[in-house]
């Protein structure tokens, strides 16, 4: 089975500049737990739920480092990220970048194998670069 076969089509979208607001009313009207940030018909990037657990709306940013110990001292300083992220207005300030994509023929056994080692819910399907479909683990199950 492939890709094309199980994916959802036509897959929802937004803009970069879409406000964070009308992505989460987005989310929660269409009962989708994410949504493709297009530009120019490529997709640039991928607004999930987890990007926006930590909002200074609900009280849920991250005002002190979650970390202790030594990490603290000596790993990475992400407050000035977080904070932007959790107070940034626009998709494409609080989009994941990096997004995981495959091809439409792409088997099934290739989805699952990157849900489970990249730790991801669902994956862009991609035709000649443009975006066709969302592959999510819903898709996956109905597809039983």
């Amino acid at each position: 089975m492939q890709a094309s076969e199980i994916m959802t089509s036509p897959v929802i979208t937004v803009g970069p500049d879409t406000s964070v607001p009308e992505v989460a009313t987005l989310l929660a009207d269409r009962r989708i737990s994410a949504v493709p940030v297009v530009e120019d018909g490529r997709i640039v990037g991928l607004v999930s739920e987890a990007d926006l657990l930590h909002r200074h709306e609900i009280g849920t940013d991250r005002t002190a480092p979650a970390d202790s110990g030594w990490k603290r001292w000596f790993g990475p300083d992400r407050s000035a990220a977080e904070y932007t992220k959790s107070h940034a207005g626009r998709a494409r300030d609080v989009m994941t970048r990096e997004v995981v994509s495959i091809a439409a023929d792409a088997r099934v056994e290739k989805i699952v194998a990157l849900f489970e080692t990249r730790g991801i819910k669902r994956v862009p399907v991609l035709r000649r670069g443009r975006l066709v479909g969302i592959v999510s683990r819903a898709d996956l199950i109905r597809a039983l």
